[in-house]
């Protein structure tokens, strides 16, 4: 006998919990909204083209290099010892800000070459905080998928505003990155240098590439150096929180049903 099903009887299809739902509006927002180097670039006047062509072109063409360096140094430090450990009476956040200050300060005042040496150091200091966040949520640092988990924060969080919004959407950018991953995870954070973070790294130049130009004036640089580094932090912890709250999210309610409200969330703003 044949087993028919009425329409109206078919299962509502699941949904996520108001609380969770809430806490992934929140890290949309954050993932799909206004770029680091739009920021920037409102911040120290000029539109992102503009601040890009003010670097020299030695410095243009050696770009690349530079903030791949700056990764493998970062990568080799912040994710070597416990980012938590912090011996003054300071909180974590405020100790990284008062650091990555100076740290602008110091590499502003000295001009473009101070900013390039500079530059291993607030992204070093950066990925602390990176790290900070992904244990709050739940990570286990000590595993090299979560410490890939961490530079590609570097990644998500440095859309250029040129890219087609299909290939830069947050779950588009995720999957690009583990595909350069496949047969590198698990063996440690050596083997990922090749593919990993050349595709990093060519995500985090965009916002880089600001930061230097804003920079490069010696005295202005100084201050400015503060405030492009401050903003740095900002972004980058914004994005790191939004990317670890939502991979908890998959740990509690699947991956699918996440993934699939998250698309609904940017659906609207892709019409």
């Amino acid at each position: 006998m044949a087993v028919t099903m009425n329409q109206t009887n078919l299962p509502v299809p699941a949904s996520l919990p108001g609380d969770a739902q809430a806490e992934l509006e929140a890290a949309a927002a954050v993932l799909e909204g206004v770029s680091l180097p739009m920021r920037l670039a409102g911040l120290v006047g000029g539109s992102v083209e503009t601040l890009k062509r003010r670097l020299p072109g030695a410095v243009q063409r050696m770009l690349g290099e530079a903030v791949r360096r700056a990764l493998e140094t970062a990568m080799r430090t912040a994710l070597r010892s416990n980012p938590s450990h912090n011996p003054t009476p300071l909180s974590g956040a405020w100790l990284h800000r008062g650091m990555l200050a100076a740290s602008g300060v110091a590499g502003g005042a000295l001009g473009l070459p101070g900013t390039l040496l500079e530059l291993p150091i607030s992204t070093t200091l950066l990925l602390r905080q990176v790290a900070a966040i992904a244990a709050e949520q739940g990570e286990d640092l000590s595993r090299p998928e979560v410490q890939a988990e961490c530079l590609k924060v570097f990644a998500l969080g440095g859309r250029d505003p040129a890219d087609d919004d299909t290939e830069s959407g947050y779950f588009a950018l995720r999957i690009a990155l583990a595909e350069t991953l496949q047969g590198v995870v698990g063996r440690g954070l050596g083997a990922l240098v090749p593919g990993f973070l050349g595709a990093v790294a060519a995500r985090f130049g965009a916002p880089v590439a600001v930061k230097l130009s804003a920079q490069a004036a010696p005295v202005i640089g100084a201050a400015g150096g503060a405030a492009v580094n401050l903003a740095f932090l900002e972004h980058f912890r914004g994005i790191a929180t939004a990317h670890f709250t939502i991979r908890r999210l998959e740990r509690q309610h699947g991956p699918v049903l996440v993934r699939a409200a998250y698309e609904t969330l940017r659906a609207p703003a892709m019409a």
